[in-house]
């Protein structure tokens, strides 16, 4: 009698557990249907109600005020006892306080703790709905499998990083439906200030999103698996997932670069296994910047797939000449180890995506509780070889800096990401170099040392090319992440141990916070940002910074620019870093709704150019200094245009300029300084021309920290120039001087501009 009273039991759960279809009203990946962030989270709320093997938690609001959520997935005694399993987790993280043979008996005991995070990108849009049809299975379905995971592993699900998102897509879809725009993406960016920069956050910590995910999740939980959900183009493979192709940033672990390869590889098999065909690993995606890989300096693997999308819920048919020849890596039409299976054509659904993606789910968990123990003892060694670390031995930050604002938020960001941070209350000597009482010290022997290393220290990027002599492989994102050449911090790196009485620094409040050191000045200027139809996240980025730094500025559209009379309204107007063709046309006609479509235009450009000859400064960033020269007649030339990548490459690196002290934009900042050049412009004036080079490359010693080929040709070229325009000035920036809220040493050039601007 007991089995059948245990599957009684086991029966009245499952139909106790509410269906996505029963709470939504249609099942998830339906053709042509999406859901609203609201109903998500409240479907997670009665699974906590109907299950004992979910705990969901509101850990905060987003940008927009919605609710950020996680449930947390396991068996109903390893839920009960969460606070010592995390317990466990974090005396594991650091080894300096667990002995071998303590960390033995907890590896015995803990669990995985594996967490996986969706749709941060919104218009990947099916991660949220596999959440919730994966959330319903695992409590609802008694499998072996399932039983194995949950008595294994701590499974964090997070619906979404980007609730706000959700629905920004979902409305615009909604609205589309049915019309030639249907599956288009919104007119704005799905993250009010960054849009799909938001997975490029992971080591400055702007947005809020970010921060509630490391401090509430990362940092509390120190996840062994961080699995990040996205979607790709339609036309390539159906899914990718690592290994990833090189480089490898040398501050991860290779115990977790080896143990990411092993997941993924085994996710990639499960999935053929299953008949999925298109599957791609080593290929598309390097591992190198931490800006989209945070967990891979905590001592936890970082997964990624990205699987090929729909137009939103829309279905596609593919045919197989749709399918690209090339790709990163890998050829989408051919076989090869990497890709044996190619997937040629055919109807392709959101819910072609969702199975995909539950294949994988379940691979990932099931591997994290087959392996527990192998994966707890791996976590622990990442640890103990963190703290072993000898050279080099810590990094110094003096006390007397430039700009003592931006050494507090260099200090905050390593605090955040836990970095412990030391201060001398006494002078000292460290690698030969006095340092004054109040300095800093980072000592890498700690856990996460490695993530500090990274940050604090000058990367050299592998000269990789697609063949011998060829033209370089593209890095998937940036090549430099060193915080105190973007901050303008001065930090040394010292090799040996020296002797320093040090106290543990927690807060930093007896430092300024970063501010333009003429606030005063800037809060008396009109300024204007120049926002278009089609989603600028430069744009975003510089709305952030304004905000941040009590700039006042308002939104300045096409129609208003090509109104005219703009020096009624603005000292200064503001371009974010855009294509000139974007900022010129803007959306063609038909492509988008007839209200959301055209550009600047001819009458634009001489709107803006009767602005600057009646007293106002016009500000361009990188790309956008482009339309200024084709569309406004400035007497400079790009020398970089046109450039074959064989012959110039800098995809995102820091390069040393030497500035004209003289000329007012270069106030407070250093002689030589470190600039951001991302597909940027560089400058030359012609002869007999009114333009100023304000900040010019040198002969040598361009590189600061990245990847560099055809230093040549920057030679003696301009970074930012300063061309009159009757009583007003256009100032071109070759750079992004406001870079991902990054650059806070050359955020001083816009201040500069601002400040001074509508002077005649």
């Amino acid at each position: 009698m007991i089995a059948p009273l245990l599957l009684a039991f086991a029966l009245a759960a499952t139909a106790a557990v509410p269906t996505p279809e029963s709470h939504f009203g249609h099942r998830m990946g339906e053709d042509r249907k999406l859901i609203d962030w609201t109903r998500t989270v409240s479907y997670f709320e009665a699974l906590d109600a109907a299950s004992d093997r979910l705990t969901m938690r509101k850990l905060g609001k987003s940008t927009g005020g919605r609710d950020f959520i996680a449930a947390w997935i396991s068996s109903p005694a390893n839920l009960r006892k969460l606070s010592r399993y995390q317990e466990i987790q974090k005396r594991l993280a650091d080894p300096r306080r667990t002995t071998e043979a303590e960390a033995a008996a907890l590896i015995a005991e803990g669990k995985t703790v594996v967490m996986i995070t969706c749709s941060i990108h919104s218009t990947e849009v099916a991660s949220t709905l596999t959440a919730v049809q994966f959330a319903y299975r695992m409590l609802a379905e008694e499998r072996p499998k399932f039983r194995a995971v949950l008595d294994n592993v701590i499974f964090i699900l997070v619906p979404s990083l980007n609730p706000d998102g959700v629905d920004i897509v979902r409305d615009w879809y909604g609205k589309t439906l049915g019309t030639p725009y249907e599956g288009t993406s919104p007119p704005e960016l799905y993250q009010k200030y960054i849009g799909h920069d938001n997975n490029r956050d992971w080591y400055i910590f702007s947005q809020t999103e970010t921060r509630i995910a490391i401090s509430q999740l990362h940092n509390q939980w120190h996840p062994q698996i961080v699995y990040d959900v996205h979607q790709q183009g339609a036309n390539a493979s159906r899914m990718f997932i690592p290994p990833w192709l090189d480089p490898i940033e040398p501050n991860i672990d290779p115990i977790l670069a080896q143990l990411g390869n092993m997941i993924g590889t085994g996710m990639a098999a499960d999935l053929t296994a299953a008949s999925k065909k298109g599957i791609a690993i080593n290929s598309i995606y390097d591992f190198w910047t931490p800006a989209r890989n945070y967990q891979g300096y905590h001592g936890g693997m970082r997964i990624l797939s990205e699987s090929a999308s729909a137009r939103l819920a829309t279905p596609l048919n593919i045919k197989t000449a749709d399918i690209a020849a090339n790709g990163n890596g890998y050829r989408p039409r051919e076989s090869s180890w990497n890709h044996l299976e190619p997937w040629l054509g055919g109807e392709w659904r959101l819910r072609d995506i969702m199975e995909y993606q539950e294949i994988a789910w379940e691979s990932c968990l099931w591997q994290a509780a087959t392996r527990r123990e192998d994966l707890l003892r791996a976590f622990y060694k990442v640890g103990q070889r963190a703290v072993a670390r000898t050279s080099p031995y810590a990094f110094v930050a003096s006390a007397k800096q430039r700009d003592v604002g931006t050494l507090r938020k260099l200090l905050e960001t390593l605090a955040f990401g836990m970095v412990e941070i030391d201060k001398a209350p006494a002078g000292f000597t460290a690698g030969g170099k006095e340092y004054p009482a109040g300095s800093y010290v980072i000592k890498l022997q700690q856990p996460y040392g490695s993530f500090a290393k990274a940050l604090l220290e000058k990367q050299t990027y592998p000269d990789l090319r697609q063949y011998p002599g060829g033209p370089p492989k593209r890095p998937y994102d940036v090549t430099a992440h060193t915080l105190p050449l973007l901050l303008g911090v001065d930090v040394e790196a010292v090799a040996s141990p020296f002797e320093a009485r040090l106290a543990r620094a927690v807060n930093f409040d007896e430092l300024p916070k970063p501010a333009p050191r003429n606030l005063p000045a800037l809060r008396g200027k009109r300024v204007g940002l120049y926002r278009s139809f089609q989603p600028s996240m430069d744009e975003g980025w510089t709305r952030w910074i304004f905000e941040q730094m009590q700039v006042p500025y308002e939104s300045v559209g096409n129609a208003a620019i090509r109104a005219g009379n703009l020096r009624a309204r603005f000292d200064a107007i503001v371009f974010p870093d855009q294509s000139p063709g974007t900022i010129n046309y803007g959306y063609r006609p038909g492509t988008m709704p007839e209200e959301l479509t055209g550009g600047l235009g001819d009458a634009g450009a001489q709107a803006l150019k009767a602005f600057a000859e009646a007293s106002g400064t016009l500000v361009f960033f990188n790309e956008s200094a482009n339309f200024a020269v084709g569309h406004m007649g400035l007497a400079v030339n790009n020398a970089l245009r046109g450039v074959p990548s064989r012959d110039f490459y800098c995809p995102g690196s820091l390069l040393n300029v030497r500035l004209d002290a003289a000329h007012p934009l270069t106030a407070g900042l250093p002689p030589v300084t470190p600039i951001w050049f991302e597909t940027s412009p560089a400058w030359e004036i012609p002869e007999g021309s009114p333009a100023r080079a304000v900040a010019v490359y040198p002969e040598n010693d361009v590189l600061a920290s990245g990847w560099l080929l055809g230093r040549k040709l920057l030679s003696k070229r301009a970074a930012l120039v300063d061309v009159p325009l009757g009583r007003g000035h256009a100032i071109l920036f070759g750079m992004r001087p406001q870079y991902r809220a990054q650059s806070y040493l050359t955020m001083n050039f816009i201040w500069n501009a601002l400040a001074a601007a509508g002077a005649p």
